[in-house]
């Protein structure tokens, strides 16, 4: 009896000590310490099957697993059933018939047609030639498809090959003319050397003989030295829309040395081009197959193309540009399932316009739909630009759906392109995130955040608007997979503290859901994690912010807080699901541990609150962004009990701007910040994202002067630690150095610089992040 006692004793010592929390543990392998949860998710095409990446054995990658509604326990596939399935068949590279019955999709580089019902399939090609933009013709009797740069199409009923397109990468300018002296000279040639009159003579009579000869094949158009894109015919093959993208020939690129290298010597990594760098033009151009024409789109119709932004009413005497017209950017349009209706969405390369127009194969005129514009820059969840995919389709022959943030969130609304009539299906302080139509047309899928902005539940709705029946029910996050036939839902569902797991669930309201996988470790699950509070306070000017809040007991209070600053800008992270930013949430229970309170703020410019937050950094980060922050800091000691002068912040990439600019514009607030790989001069950050919130730097310099933190270094008091991996091609280091440097000429002594030489902007190796977590323990320990 003493025996067994004294056992389980050391079993629940061992298990205490376990379940302590240490940088090195938490930092530890995620696969190894914490596991490693499903993924791309997807379903047979019999809905029958699910299938997942998983790792369940923590080997080196993922493996692919399945479940069967009459088998729910997870199965590894094999390499001969998985080479057999042709993964790119699988989600938005496959086309279906309009009743789909019939799939397309790609297999090991060629095009297969599979009955959905009885999964039989049929290869349709086999060369080696590159492949893509797979669609049924509006008949059906035919596969509309890309190869290399041409349109083609295969006849399903006898194989016939046609090509419809015929793109020349020959250059049109036209060869110098010749001169007197060449004239002579080409004279001299013929007159001495009998071979060279031959070849003449047999030239001359072949362009003769294929001038009168009667035309085969498309007309041969001239790319002239432009780079081909998105090439896309119309299901009736009438029309073929196409882009023409001319680079930036002289934008300068950055590069990045890499010390630790298998060869010994420094190697430079190319890298991206700075903000404000020449980004080259696209041009739109419609071919017209039965008239062998080609049509240039204009911009002239499209409203409001020639307006200018309201912010270069701070610069009067700015040089006047000599184009009116703004540059744009075009998608691939989108036809009615009849093929009378082609509709485009064009958005302009300042960001402030998003346009849906209508376009006309005959002429290839545009005529207006819908325009969004904001002063600040268009995007937000289906709306597309830089953050995401623009959800637009056509639910029948003449009503297209699409989304808009008109309202200030983004919603539905439905057009009828015989009447113009615009119709709101969705509305209300949240945002509509997934939208997808039913196979029947009848209703349409979504994901919103409408129960709170920290929940994601996937609803179903009617075409025409509506009640929306909600269909999750498990309080987190709720990934879906709709099963072909609409009737089962995958969840990948998670909480604040536990992992994703695959559930399965009846696609009805009120039905339960099933837990597939258990994916966490026995280590992992040794240790109570805290569940954070989600909380929510009022800004300074009015607005309501939410945050997460990890408050430990009365006993280990230390009267000591730490607010934690997600990255990406534009990101959620005060939300009621499990974090991309585990490793920081874990990292915050160690903190708990320890007696600290630790504060996890959307600050204005977080994703899944619409319009108004996203832009509310528009010309000045560091403004509304940092003060929400500081606001965070406020309550912490109002409500939560904290010494004001023993608050610190820290984050990575955006979250490391924030903490310098807190640091150093707000020196009284924080202690302490560790400001990690961060921004410091957004001068030198990439166009795509920095152009949107703060224009181009030659434009608007008043926007990048108030929003780097270099220009304040002169403010730092309390201490700062910066950490940045050596080879960042995200975020350079040379940001890092720059700010080093000037802290070094302001002579400012409580600061240090940690450089990582293997790592890229997110850390892998698990002793750089023990080493990094390390040192910001340590930083906040000293406040």
């Amino acid at each position: 009896m003493r025996r067994i006692f004294t056992v389980c004793l050391v079993l629940l010592f061992s298990l205490t000590v376990q379940a302590q929390l240490t940088v090195e543990k938490i930092m530890e392998d995620p696969a190894k310490w914490i596991g490693t949860s499903p993924s791309n998710i997807f379903w047979s095409e019999d809905s029958k099957t699910i299938y997942f990446n998983w790792n369940p054995e923590q080997n080196r990658a993922d493996s692919l697993y399945k479940i069967t509604l009459t088998n729910r326990t997870p199965q590894k596939v094999s390499r001969a059933e998985k080479e057999s399935l042709g993964l790119s068949g699988f989600g938005r590279s496959a086309a279906y018939s309009k009743d789909f019955r019939k799939k397309l999709y790609l297999k090991n580089g060629n095009i297969f047609i599979q009955d959905t019902g009885t999964l039989a399939e049929r290869q349709l090609t086999n060369t080696l030639d590159r492949k893509g933009s797979l669609s049924f013709s509006k008949d059906e009797k035919h596969v509309i498809f890309t190869m290399g740069n041409d349109i083609y199409t295969i006849a399903l009923a006898d194989g016939t090959l046609q090509q419809w397109t015929n793109f020349s990468m020959e250059n049109r300018r036209p060869e110098a003319k010749a001169g007197e002296a060449d004239k002579v000279l080409e004279k001299d040639q013929l007159d001495l050397f009998q071979v060279l009159r031959e070849a003449k003579e047999d030239k001359e009579a072949r362009e003769k003989y294929e001038k009168g000869a009667p035309k085969t094949g498309p007309k041969k158009i001239s790319l002239g030295g432009k780079m081909l894109q998105g090439a896309l015919a119309s299901p009736d093959l009438k029309y073929v829309f196409y882009r023409l993208a001319e680079p930036a020939r002289d934008a300068k690129r950055t590069i990045v040395p890499n010390y630790v290298t298998a060869s010994g010597y420094t190697e430079d990594i190319p890298a991206r081009t700075k903000v404000g760098q020449p980004t080259g033009s696209t041009e739109a151009f419609v071919y017209h197959i039965a008239k062998d024409t080609v049509f240039k789109i204009n911009l002239k119709d499209i409203p409001g193309i020639e307006d200018e932004p309201e912010y270069l009413a701070d610069y009067p005497d700015r040089p006047k540009s000599k184009n009116k017209e703004r540059s744009v950017s075009f998608q691939n349009p989108v036809w009615s399932p009849d093929a009378t209706y082609a509709v485009i969405a064009i958005r302009s390369n300042d960001n402030k316009d998003r346009w849906i127009m209508r376009l006309d194969g005959e002429t290839g005129k545009l005529s207006p739909i819908d325009r969004q514009h904001d002063e600040a820059w268009i995007a937000g969840p289906g709306i597309g630009g830089g953050f995401g995919g623009s959800g637009i389709g056509f639910i029948d022959e003449h009503t297209l759906y699409f989304q808009s943030e008109e309202t200030g969130y983004s919603h539905v609304y439905t057009y009828d392109m015989r009447t113009g009539t615009k119709k709101a299906l969705t509305s209300g302080n949240f945002e509509v995130q997934t939208l997808e139509l039913s196979k029947d047309k009848q209703w349409f899928y979504m994901t919103t955040n409408e129960v709170h902005p920290g929940e994601k539940h996937f609803y179903k709705m009617s075409v025409n608007g509506g009640e929306r029946i909600k269909l999750t029910s498990m309080t987190g996050g709720n990934e879906v997979t709709l099963s072909p036939d609409e009737k089962m839902i995958a969840i990948r569902y998670s909480n604040a503290n536990t992992p994703w797991e695959l559930y399965l669930q009846p696609a009805t309201s009120g039905a339960a859901a099933e837990k597939i996988t258990s994916s966490t470790t026995a280590a992992f699950n040794a240790y109570a994690w805290k569940m954070p509070q989600v909380i929510s306070f009022k800004a300074r000017d009015g607005k309501e912010i939410y945050a997460r809040v990890y408050e430990p007991t009365k006993k280990k209070k230390n009267g000591k807080a730490v607010i934690f600053v997600h990255g990406a800008g534009y990101l959620q992270n005060a939300h009621k699901w499990w974090s991309q930013y585990f490793r920081e949430y874990m990292f915050h229970n160690l903190l708990t541990d320890l007696g600290y309170t630790v504060m996890d703020i959307d600050f204005r410019a977080s994703s899944g609150y619409g319009r108004d937050v996203r832009t509310g950094i528009y010309r000045h980060m560091g403004g509304k962004d940092l003060t929400d922050n500081v606001d965070g800091a406020k309550l912490l000691v109002e409500k939560y009990g904290i010494n004001p002068k023993k608050i610190g912040i820290y984050g990575g990439s955006y979250g490391g701007f924030i903490t310098l600019m807190a640091m150093f514009t707000t020196p009284d607030v924080f202690a302490a910040g560790a400001a990690l790989r961060p921004v410091t001069d957004w001068a030198a950050y990439n166009q795509g994202y920095t152009a949107n919130i703060l224009n181009e730097p030659h434009l608007d310099p008043i926007a990048y002067r108030r929003s780097s933190p270099i220009f304040f270094a002169e403010g730092l008091k309390g201490k700062l630690l910066i950490c940045h991996g050596q080879v960042d091609v995200n975020v350079h280091i040379q940001d890092t150095y720059r700010l080093a440097q000037r802290l070094i000429e302001l002579r400012k002594e409580n600061w240090e610089v940690a450089s990582y030489p293997v790592e890229d902007h997110g850390f892998v190796q698990p002793t750089s992040w023990m080493d990094e977590y390390k040192r910001i323990l340590k930083l906040f320990e000293s406040m």
